[in-house]
Parts: structure tokens; C-alpha cells; sequence
């Protein structure tokens, strides 16, 4: 290493003064002040100062280094002047006079954007130099914090008994609710394995095992489209599994490992621990959604009954869902809500004012039938210069729509505290539902246990079962998805069963669990919170792309590498595959 340095460019002190060093990074800037040189030497740690010396030969060499440039220096280490004295780097008090500067790798090339700059740069150009996008301090803290994050959570798991088990990454292909990266086989014709949407039933195959508490930091790869909060192609997960487990089990196991991971590595404040639990029925009534953000203190209630008793004909046999607002409101605030309820597809979006003598004032006043009024105001618990909106459409729709408006009302009002943490539980989720089609189809994961086991499948109607299925949600995120296992073959069959499956498509589809559960399978439960996810919520990034390396865009194309591309005939025969345009 006293080859290149003997210091990095964060550990140089007044303690230094004195001393011969060497060190060694990019070129960040160059000063160029007539008799001398000061260039910022950077490299991971931090920057360092140096300075030539006034003869010209020095000055003229220094002066014409290309910026980015990769060098080495060598000098001793002096006490700047007073007046000189930067406080915000750590090693602002001192620099180098340079004795000797070596270029070990000139730039040559422009550069496509100003590293460490102040200008919005273009995503699709930083993509594809992520190399040089990766120089920039606010990504390279993003990737130090990852590694730090990724240690602590393994040291958390390790703790509590868990051991780490790496799961295969070509495995076959499974109705696991995405699609499916296929990967030919070579050797068998026609054949292909599959990149695992997530290791579940290896996991599983685990527990039958004897693993008694696995983990790993696990690959996932899913064929779907980008997300602000979602990366296409590949992610990883904390995923955990635990044998002879409950549902309590397992939030007494990784509940404290997300709070001592966000208490660590931010300075929000967790509003909320333990983390309350809230039913799916009763997320889905009160925030129109399933993930909800509980720093938002607007909530929805259900008018629909009363609406039936009004004149109002688009509310007639319709869900009615309503918001109250703590506030009067301008009008010009009711046009901006209006044409937002419109761009996600609303016909309108009804609200009324309560006045001084808690009368109503708005577009549908005239509709509610005065001896219903009071009524009203019970029901949403009215105030005067209170607001509130409707949200009228079909069951389904309304709750959906209603959650938006909820979440736009929270943001345009600025009633969440962007400094804290909201955790919840959402559990109890239906075992089915029906699909566009109204057949029979899972909801959630279709390797979770019923409540009520086998008794439920046979004798309640299949849309009232609930299932030991749970999701961790913070600030709006569903940061974890997790369940009670299904364990027993009978009730594993019976649930495809009802699902529209085959037992013979079980079988093949499902062949190692199959045969597993027929050698005393263990009751287990687990839960695999979003790593990037995690990540993206402690750095406040806007994308999950700013948390991971070497991303895809939001097309699932590696810009820099110039993935996915073409490839050669005799590689496609290598793997039987024949491209037809």
C-alpha cells in the first residue's frame, strides 16, 4: 500500500505536522492562484488539501492535471495559515506541500456531468456512468450505509439464534404472483429454470429440514415494472423463517430488529413501538389502502347507509365514503382538490362546510333532507368550520379513491410530520378473492395457512377466511409481507383445490413442498422485510434506484452495461433457442 499512500485523505491531523506522507485519490479541484497550486485531493474517506510549490515548472504541472484524474502525492505535512483554515472538511487545520505528484491515470475523456455538482443531472446520463456517479459523496454515503445496515441486521439475526443460509439462485419456475427470468438449460433441451421471485419454498424445504430459525440476506428477481419505490429485475430481502412458530412468534423476533435498525441509523423518531395492528378490513375502511401512512391523522368513515335515506341520486346505491378535514377551506384550495380528484378518475368531488351555527354550506346541501342534517354532524362528528369531502363509486373503487384523496389532503395540507416513523401491523388478510373473472384466486400468498385451518376450507364461504398473513408498513411503504406457513398436505390441497388447481398441478408445480409435507412437516412462520426499501426510508431518497449500486432504469435496462442485448447465433444454439421476428 506505501506505494500508492500511507494515508487516506480523512486521517491527516495537526498531529501530522512534520511528517512525510503520501497520499492518493481523484483530482476534486484545482486553484490555480498565480505563484501557487491548490488542488483537493479525494478518495472514499474524505478530501485533503495540497499545495505546490511556487516554482514554475511545479505550478505549470499542477495547474493542467485534467479534474477526475487518478494521482498520488507525496510531501510534508504543514499547518494551514489561519486565514486559510476550511472547518468543513476534517482535515481542513492542515495540507500537503507537494514534493512530489504523480498521475497514475490522466482523464482523457470530457466529463459527461460535474462530479459532486450542484446541477440536476439527467437520470438516464448518471445511469449510464454510474461510475462516476458513484464518486458523488451523497451516493457513496447511501452505499457505506448500506453495507453498515446489512452488517448490523445480520448481527441482530445471528443474536437471536438464526442461522444464515444462502438459497439457489436457478431454480423452476412457480405461480408465485410475477413473472418469472427464465434461463434456458443447456443440457436439457427445451427445459428452463427460473431466477427465484424469493427463496419461499426453499425456505420452507428448510424448516421441514430442521433448520430451526434460518436467514439471508436474499436475491429476489421479479419481471415487473419500476416503482418509485419498487426496483425492477432484482432485490433483496431480510428473509427469515422459523420452525415451530406462531404469528406472535414472529413479530416478537423481527419486530425489534426493524426498530433497533431505524433507531440506529436515523434520527426520526418512532412514533409508534411496539408497532400497533391494524386488520386488513379495518386499513382498508379507515385509509383506503393496505399500506397505510399513519403520520396522515385524516382517517375515512363509511356514509353509505345514510346516503341511501338521500336524494342525491350519484350516491344512490353506491359505497359512500367520506373525510372529515379540522378546517375551512378556500375555495381556490376546492378547485385544486377538484382537479385532482378528476385526474385519477373521479366524475367529481363533493364536500360541504359546516357554518357557525352548524348549517352546511356546498354543492350538495340541498340534497340532504334537513331532519338528516344532525345526523350527519353525529356521524362524522361535525364542528363548525369543519370540511368534509365524499367519495362515491363502487365498493372497491371507492375505497381506492378514497385513500388517494386521503393521502392528497394530508400532502396538500401538510399535516405529516416528514421527521418521524409510522409502523403497523396489517394483519388478517382474506385467504381469497375473486379475480376479474370472478373465479376463486388467492389474495395474498398462497402458501399461507387458513385461520380455522382445514374446518374453515370446508365449511365457510371461501371469501370470509381470513389467513395468518401479515404485512410490517411504515410512512405509507409496505416494507415486509410474511405468513403462517402451510404445513399439512391436506390443507395445502384443499386451498389449490379452491384456488382452481389441480392436485396433479400441485404436484407439478409445487412437487418439493408436495412430497416435503408428507414427512412431518413442522408448523413454521416467517417474514422477509425490502432491504432497498429499508434503505430508501433512511435516506430520504425519492427513488429506490439511489440505494442500489448498479440499478436498472425504469425501462429494466442496465444502461451502463448495456443489458438486456443481443447475442450470438451460436450462443442461442448452445441453449436450443431460435429467435422467429
Amino acid at each position: 500500500m506505501d506505494k500508492y499512500r500511507t494515508y487516506t485523505c480523512n486521517q491527516i491531523s495537526l498531529e501530522d505536522v512534520g511528517k512525510k506522507v503520501r497520499i492518493a485519490g481523484f483530482v476534486q479541484t484545482i486553484r490555480d492562484l498565480g505563484g501557487l497550486v491548490f488542488l483537493d485531493i479525494r478518495d472514499m474517506y474524505g478530501v485533503t488539501q495540497v499545495v505546490t510549490s511556487s516554482k514554475e515548472s511545479d505550478v505549470d504541472f499542477a495547474s493542467h492535471i485534467p479534474l477526475e484524474s487518478s494521482v498520488s502525492v507525496y510531501g510534508e505535512v504543514k499547518k494551514r495559515d489561519d486565514e486559510t483554515v476550511n472547518p468543513k472538511l476534517k482535515t481542513g487545520l492542515v495540507e500537503i506541500r507537494i514534493e512530489e505528484i504523480t498521475i497514475l491515470n490522466k482523464r482523457t475523456k470530457s466529463l459527461p456531468f460535474e462530479i459532486n455538482g450542484d446541477q440536476e443531472i439527467r437520470e438516464d446520463l448518471r445511469l449510464q456512468y454510474r461510475f462516476l456517479d458513484l464518486r458523488n459523496d451523497k451516493l457513496k454515503n447511501n452505499l457505506i450505509l448500506r453495507a453498515k445496515v446489512l452488517l448490523f441486521l445480520r448481527s441482530q439475526m445471528i443474536k437471536q439464534g438464526f442461522l444464515e443460509v444462502q438459497t439457489p439462485i436457478l431454480t423452476s419456475s412457480s405461480p408465485e404472483g410475477a413473472r418469472d427470468y427464465l434461463v434456458p438449460s443447456r443440457l436439457h433441451a427445451g427445459k428452463f429454470y427460473a431466477l427465484p421471485q424469493a427463496p419461499q419454498q426453499f425456505k420452507q424445504l428448510l424448516m421441514v429440514s430442521g433448520i430451526d430459525k434460518y436467514f439471508q440476506i436474499a436475491p429476489c428477481f421479479r419481471d415487473e415494472d419500476a416503482r418509485s419505490d419498487r426496483a425492477p429485475g432484482e432485490f433483496y430481502q431480510l428473509d427469515m423463517e422459523m420452525a415451530y412458530s406462531t404469528q406472535e412468534d414472529v413479530f416478537n423476533a423481527i419486530e425489534p430488529v426493524i426498530y433497533n435498525t431505524f433507531k440506529k441509523f436515523s434520527d426520526k423518531k418512532i412514533v409508534n413501538y411496539p408497532f400497533p395492528r391494524i386488520s386488513y378490513k379495518e386499513a382498508m375502511l379507515k385509509y383506503g389502502t393496505d399500506k397505510p401512512d399513519l403520520r396522515n391523522p385524516l382517517y375515512i368513515i363509511d356514509l353509505s347507509e345514510f346516503f341511501s335515506k338521500c336524494t342525491f341520486k350519484p350516491f344512490i346505491n353506491r359505497t359512500v365514503r367520506a373525510i372529515k378535514v379540522a378546517k375551512h377551506l378556500s375555495k381556490g384550495f376546492h378547485e385544486k382538490m377538484l382537479q385532482y380528484a378528476t385526474s385519477i378518475g373521479m366524475g367529481g368531488l363533493g364536500y360541504l362546510e359546516v357554518q357557525e351555527d352548524l348549517s352546511f354550506k356546498g354543492p350538495i346541501d340541498k340534497f340532504i333532507p334537513d331532519d338528516l342534517k344532525k345526523e350527519l354532524i353525529k356521524l362524522a362528528n361535525l364542528e363548525k368550520d369543519d370540511t368534509i369531502f365524499f367519495i362515491a363509486d363502487n365498493e372497491k373503487r371507492a375505497t381506492e379513491l378514497a385513500g388517494q384523496i386521503r393521502a392528497e389532503l394530508g400532502n396538500r395540507l401538510e399535516l405529516i410530520d416528514k421527521n418521524t416513523f409510522a409502523f403497523a401491523w396489517i394483519v388478517d388478510f382474506p385467504m381469497f378473492e375473486e379475480d376479474e373473472h370472478g373465479n376463486l384466486a388467492f389474495s395474498h400468498n398462497p402458501f399461507s395457512m387458513p385461520q380455522g385451518g382445514l374446518e374453515a376450507l370446508n365449511n365457510q364461504n371461501p371469501l370470509d377466511i381470513l389467513a395468518y398473513q401479515y404485512d410490517m408498513v411504515v410512512n405509507g411503504v409496505e416494507l415486509s409481507s410474511g405468513a403462517v406457513r402451510n404445513h399439512s398436505i391436506e390443507i395445502m390441497l384443499k386451498a389449490f383445490t379452491m384456488a382452481g388447481y389441480t392436485e396433479e398441478e400441485v404436484k407439478n408445480k409445487f412437487g418439493a413442498l408436495y412430497t416435503a409435507f408428507q414427512f412431518g412437516a413442522p408448523p413454521h412462520a416467517g417474514i422477509a422485510p425490502g432491504i432497498d426499501r429499508m434503505l430508501m426510508l433512511l435516506t430520504d431518497a425519492d427513488t429506490i434506484r439511489e440505494v442500489i449500486a448498479f440499478p436498472l432504469n425504469s425501462k429494466a435496462q442496465d444502461l451502463m452495461m448495456g443489458a438486456p442485448s443481443q447475442v450470438r447465433r451460436d450462443q442461442l444454439r448452445d441453449i436450443h433457442i431460435q429467435i422467429t421476428k
